[in-house]
């Protein structure tokens, strides 16, 4: 292995990410190697880390490789290991660009929730195909102190409670997991968004990502709640007939989302890499032991 490896650092609407491109697979990243690059007293810092792999070359995505030539293999904040992030994907995009690997246009990139559609623009937004929600059966609860609300459960590839509140500041400092009930219906743990309105169509969230605690932004947490108002407020697409687009504003920014009657849902934001370096090798070989 030599001296030090090559890393990037980018955000979208300021989910920020370590990216560590290794298109062999050939870098060990356990757990603890991640939540340490990911710490932001003593790592570099970020809501998680974007593994930038050749589909071939990992084992979770040789079955994808016809398809999608990159794999990202994304990894929460603490090190766990994520099925999807919407903000994660257009940055892996953006990446791929930056490094003269794609241009501007359309590109398939694999992820653990399946193959996802990318469009790079030439304004500089990234749209990313994010398939189509599930709606699970089931009444869901979401609490903070003495209050709790009834929630959406909605599977973006990853698991969503959506509670829509009369103001932000009910969701608390969200340092820890909102209680979510029953326990049954998120086994692996869920990502848990507090929403209110800001006008037709236009909705505004904070959001708590399992592994990574309260983040500026959340690609599919936005999808998933432009899916719960749209049942809510009567504008099912599969119903109507018609697409439904809403604006989402996350601390961090604005994205846009569209679910179309067939059910696939586009997400529109922006995409920045902000910094290139090196990570010391040895430092991360100690905590890959």
């Amino acid at each position: 292995m030599s001296t030090r490896i090559a890393f990037l650092k980018g955000h979208g609407t300021e989910n920020d990410f370590v990216i560590v491109p290794d298109p062999e697979n050939a870098i060990d990243l356990p757990p603890a190697a991640v939540a340490a690059l990911c710490d932001r007293r003593a790592g570099i810092g970020g809501d998680g880390l974007l593994h930038v792999v050749r589909s071939a070359a990992h084992p979770e995505a040789e079955d994808m490789a016809a398809e999608a030539e990159w794999f990202m293999d994304y990894r929460n904040g603490d090190g766990s290991v994520a099925e999807m992030c919407g903000n994660g994907v257009r940055v892996f995009a953006r990446y791929l660009q930056h490094a003269g690997l794609v241009t501007e246009g359309d590109l398939a990139v694999a992820t653990r929730g399946g193959v996802k559609s990318v469009h790079l623009s030439k304004e500089g937004d990234v749209t990313v195909g994010m398939g189509s929600a599930r709606l699970p059966e089931g009444e869901v609860t979401v609490s903070v102190g003495e209050r709790s609300w009834p929630a959406r459960n909605v599977n973006m590839g990853n698991p969503h409670a959506v509670a829509f509140v009369a103001d932000l500041a009910h969701a608390g400092d969200l340092f820890v997991p909102p209680p979510v009930g029953p326990a049954s219906a998120y086994p692996d743990g869920v990502n848990v968004e507090f929403v209110v309105d800001r006008g037709p169509r236009h909705v505004a969230l904070r959001v708590h990502e399992r592994g990574s605690g309260e983040t500026r932004s959340c690609g599919t947490g936005a999808c998933a709640v432009a899916v719960a108002a749209a049942r809510r407020d009567g504008a099912d697409p599969t119903v109507t007939g018609l697409p439904a687009t809403y604006v989402v504003d996350v601390p961090g920014g604005r994205l846009v989302i569209t679910e179309r009657p067939d059910g696939e849902i586009e997400m529109t934001g922006p995409a920045v890499i902000v910094a290139t370096g090196e990570i010391e090798s040895g430092w991360l070989e100690t905590l890959a032991r």
